[in-house]
């Protein structure tokens, strides 16, 4: 009783009934903070947190969905956690331009391999996603022919992808695509550890691990999160001076100057031509690499912080997955739970197989395990959890899947970028199957081009 008392007192006082205000945000930005501490509370000091890798975003979407208005109520948390998540996922793509610094040169055949593995996965995960929803679930359930799509964005993209699909197919009358995306990135994140774990145990039994560790064996700061003194580093260099303005404040403003500038462009375009809807999320990318284009031409990209702005990026993203989490709305869930379990399960098990079968074939004797383990993490998750995986199977980088996976990365974002790009587009247009077949050959011929070369 004093919960619903408090929670319609302080709807009552700053949303007045879902109206938005300045006050609202507020009160939204500051529950989602103390959710996200508690949830790191968890993680510190429950141990089955710890062994499980789950991080405090993902504990604090769950008490946000729990306890907000699609839970029990208890929180005056707003309607608007969905528009949240939209506008954060375009500062992600905003950072990406600036936070990216990889200049190593490793084997190249290494990278190749790494490369058409990913890409493959990728494309055929994406391919089975708008095939399976075309063909399959919207003949037997009244669901629309993008609802497949949900899969691919929410597992290989997370939750920051599934709130960039949400948000394009939102504007086109979807507007449950949003909830279906964030519940597929939920349910992949989790499966990426437990099925991950699952995945460390089966190799240690069948000898196929190289350098396994346990979970005893990991540093504390690795199970709890919290890093000692000794090993804390600076999150970046000023830059600027803070009697002009300072360094973090420097950053931050072009992020979001580029944000606004994406938001524009995504405007501009739907202005001169309406039936192109282009996602404000790219434009922004877009925006950001000619705005980091000029900086360099101008000298003023010596001025940025490359570390700054991925730590942008990672606060970015812990807010964004609570927000994204909370934001379910579990009605639509239990509408489409059918048809969503029978995605989802063949999802995981299709992405199994993949990882398992094509890793070991493609990277032979070279470590296959543990990049098959991290490319389960992210097929499923994302990359950080990838990242998690690989540290308790490799955990003194031995088999180079980071540096493999930073360069092959260079040429998988912008098929990354295209296909979140374009899916809306397409489904929108009447074009889902041709995007669907077109991915399912890009991807074929890829893995077509690796056993004609016998990589």
């Amino acid at each position: 009783m004093f919960f619903a008392r408090l929670t319609l007192y302080l709807q009552n006082k700053y949303t007045k009934m879902n109206d938005f205000t300045p006050w609202t945000l507020f009160t939204d930005v500051g529950i989602i903070s103390l959710l996200l501490l508690l949830g790191k509370l968890i993680r510190v000091k429950l141990q089955i947190a710890q062994r499980y890798f789950i991080p405090p975003s993902l504990m604090a979407g769950f008490m946000g969905l729990a306890f907000g208005p699609g839970g029990l109520g208890w929180l005056p948390l707003s309607n608007n956690m969905g528009t949240y998540a939209s506008i954060l996922i375009a500062f992600i793509f905003g950072c990406l331009p600036f936070a990216s610094s990889t200049k190593s040169r490793e084997n190249g055949s290494r990278i190749k391999r790494m490369w058409i593995y990913s890409q493959t996965g990728m494309l055929w995960q994406w391919a089975f996603g708008a095939l399976a929803g075309i063909g399959i679930l919207s003949i037997f359930w009244p669901v629309a022919p993008y609802f497949g799509l949900s899969l691919p964005s929410g597992f290989c993209g997370g939750h920051g992808t599934a709130a960039a699909i949400g948000q394009a197919f939102s504007k086109m009358g979807g507007e449950e695509m949003m909830t279906l995306a964030m519940t597929c990135a939920t349910v992949g994140i989790l499966s990426s550890v437990f099925i991950g774990l699952a995945i460390i145990k089966w190799g240690t039994k069948k000898g196929y691990a190289s350098f396994l560790t346990t979970f005893e064996d990991l540093p504390h700061e690795l199970r709890t999160g919290l890093l000692p003194a000794e090993k804390r580093q600076s999150m970046g260099e000023s830059s600027t001076s803070a009697i002009s303005i300072d360094s973090l404040a420097f950053n931050i403003a072009i992020i979001a100057m580029v944000a606004l500038g994406g938001y524009g462009i995504s405007k501009g375009v739907s202005f001169f031509l309406p039936k192109l809807e282009m996602p404000v999320f790219s434009c922004a990318f877009v925006f950001g690499i000619l705005m980091r284009y000029l900086f360099k031409k101008t000298g003023a990209l010596h001025y940025t912080s490359p570390q700054i702005i991925g730590h942008l990026s990672g606060a970015f993203t812990d807010f964004l997955v609570a927000f994204g989490i909370s934001a379910i709305k579990l009605s639509v869930v239990i509408n489409y739970i059918v048809p969503l379990s029978i995605l989802l399960v063949s999802g995981l098990i299709l992405t199994l197989l993949y990882v398992l079968i094509v890793g070991r074939w493609l990277m032979k004797d070279d470590c296959w395990l543990e990049k098959a383990l991290f490319t389960w993490g992210w097929f499923t998750g994302t990359v950080a959890m990838g990242i998690a995986m690989l540290r308790v199977a490799d955990p003194e980088h031995k088999s180079h899947c980071m540096e493999d996976y930073a360069l092959a990365y260079l040429f998988i974002a912008p098929v990354e970028i295209s296909l979140i790009t374009f899916a809306p587009v397409a489904f929108a247009n009447g074009y889902g199957l041709h995007f669907g077949l077109l991915a399912l050959i890009a991807g074929t011929c890829i893995m077509a081009y690796a056993l004609k070369k016998r990589l």
